[in-house]
């Protein structure tokens, strides 16, 4: 298999690519050396490929912290429902701004956006639910589920695209 030739001009990632982010994925100090000896390719090929996974937002090197252990007891998913609907972009960007918030999507359904919330304990969940969320312009409902215990937290598997 030649792992050589990118694809990055049209936006799509070729399987080189796709084989340095699941070594990234297995460890993401991998350095470039290890993954060009695994892959059979030359260290600057690695970097270069490396780079413009970077430039093109295809991957970000972050430090993936366990809120537990930093002191995140509160962990929630929260549905909101917007009226009027034109208000939704609106919710959201105020939403999104939220240091509490880790992910944010709109939905279809009964509610029109879902987000996961880390807060240091319930009474910081009810600040952020019931006088930061309920008070934007167009919030008309909100249903809140906790998180007992968060069981897997994983990245997507690239292999299934392959």
């Amino acid at each position: 298999m030649d792992l050589s030739h990118a694809n990055h001009s049209n936006g799509s990632l070729d399987e080189l690519d796709f084989s340095i982010l699941m070594l990234l994925q297995e460890d993401g100090r991998m350095s470039f050396t290890v993954m060009a000896e695994k892959l059979g390719v030359s260290i600057s090929n690695i970097r270069t490929r490396v780079g413009k996974l970077i430039d093109d937002k295809t991957i970000q090197i972050v430090g993936r912290v366990n809120p537990e252990k930093v002191g995140f007891h509160a962990y929630a998913h929260i549905k909101i429902s917007v009226r009027p609907a034109n208000l939704i972009e609106s919710v959201a960007h105020k939403v999104m701004e939220f240091p509490e918030v880790s992910f944010l999507a709109s939905t279809s359904g009964d509610f029109d956006l879902e987000v996961d919330v880390m807060c240091r304990d319930n009474s910081h969940l009810v600040e952020v639910v019931n006088e930061r969320i309920a008070r934007i312009e167009g919030v008309y409902q909100t249903k809140t589920d906790m998180y007992f215990k968060v069981l897997k937290l994983a990245q997507p598997d690239l292999s299934g695209l392959r």
